[in-house]
Parts: structure tokens; C-alpha cells; sequence
């Protein structure tokens, strides 16, 4: 099996080598290289491409936020993880709403870093519940601010959603409902134009508003 291909992205030098170290631990991911700030993270997406970007929001210049946006328009399959040092609820919205697939806090074990980036390369989201919870309690979600009606899903659609607010991948979720990979995808398609979002993350915030997943 091939390695996961992950860039690093913080404007701490020491922070940088210490997350490199801790992946090498692991076979199955190869640090492809280092970027100091937002652009020199778009320059090595476009170059490289990664599998996955671990991504600071705080850097001088291009921003996390603004990094994100740009190589999510222009490689929409590289997964961008958001490690940050500090909770931070009042940008986690901003930054899902710009194609984010994982918030984590700088804090996490070796063990739950691993994991995300393996969910987010198989095409998975994650969320740190305590923080989404803490932007949805301030009432603003999705694009336009606003949700749309539960009801508007089928029992069929809830169920993938509660899926994918899980972090299951399509695969995950064709072997858990016994259905094929492209009816997965079919409902996915359904769930994103139902409820007005744009992508896994988006769509799992939903359901963690209205209730339809316990975190």
C-alpha cells in the first residue's frame, strides 16, 4: 500500500520538525515537505499534490483560512487537516465553509493525529465535538447562516448523514448500509443540494446541529 503524502504547514519551525518526527514513526505516511505559511503551502499543493496538508490557521501572510480556500478551488481531493493551538470556535465555521475536512487541537495524542489523517485521505471528516458544538451555540451555520428542515431527507439520506458525521468514508458506509459505493454517492449528492452545503464537513455540522448523531 502506498504511503499517505503529507505537507506540513505552521510557521513554527521547532512545531514542524516535531510533527515530522512523530509521522515518521509510522510507514504509512511519507512527509513530502515543509511549508513557514499559507502560501508556501499553495505552492507545494500545486507542486506535489498531497494526500492530506496539516495546516496552522496563524501564519504571516496567506492565512490557514485563506490557504485552505485556495487549494481546496484547485485540488479539491487534497484533504486539509486544521491543527490549532488554542480552541478557536469563532473561525471554525469560516474555515468549514472554506473546505476544511479536520480541526484538531495541537494537543492531541500521536495516536488520534494518525487516525485523522488517515479518515481525511480515505475521504472522511473530522471534527473536534466540544469545539463544533461551541460554534453551532453562537447560531450561525452553513453559507447563509441557516439550515434546512431535517424532514426535507429521506430515512435512507439521514442514515448516511449520521454516517458522515461519524467520519465514515463511502466505502464504510456502502458496507454499513449494504448498498453500493455509487448509491452512496448518489445520496451524498441528494444530502449536499438538500441542505445547501458543499462538501462532507459542511453536511456533518448539520447533522450535529439537529441532533441526528450523538458525538
Amino acid at each position: 500500500m502506498e504511503p499517505i503524502r503529507v505537507i506540513l504547514a505552521d510557521d513554527h519551525t521547532l512545531l514542524r520538525q516535531g510533527l515530522r518526527k512523530i509521522l515518521e514513526l509510522d510507514p504509512q505516511f511519507q512527509v513530502l515537505d515543509e511549508a513557514g505559511d499559507g502560501q508556501g503551502a499553495i505552492n507545494l499543493a500545486r507542486r506535489v499534490k498531497p494526500d492530506v496538508i496539516l495546516m496552522d490557521i496563524h501564519m504571516p501572510g496567506v492565512d490557514g483560512v485563506e490557504a485552505t480556500r485556495v487549494v481546496k478551488r484547485e485540488r479539491p481531493q487534497t484533504g486539509i487537516i486544521i491543527l490549532t493551538a488554542h480552541e478557536e470556535e469563532d473561525q471554525i465555521i469560516t474555515l468549514i465553509e472554506a473546505g476544511v475536512d479536520g480541526y484538531l487541537l495541537k494537543d492531541v495524542s500521536p495516536e488520534t493525529l494518525y487516525g485523522a489523517i488517515v479518515t481525511v485521505a480515505r475521504g472522511g471528516s473530522v471534527l473536534n465535538p466540544a469545539i463544533v458544538q461551541k460554534a453551532l451555540g453562537k447560531g450561525r451555520f452553513g453559507p447563509n447562516g441557516a439550515g434546512h428542515p431535517a424532514d426535507e431527507l429521506t430515512e435512507r439520506e439521514k442514515e448516511v448523514l449520521r454516517l458522515i458525521a461519524q467520519g465514515a468514508t463511502n466505502a464504510t458506509i456502502a458496507g454499513a448500509l449494504f448498498i453500493s459505493e455509487k448509491t452512496v454517492k448518489n445520496h451524498i449528492t441528494n444530502i449536499f443540494r438538500k441542505l445547501q452545503v458543499k462538501d462532507r464537513t459542511q453536511a456533518a455540522l448539520y447533522a450535529i446541529k439537529h441532533r441526528l448523531v450523538k458525538l
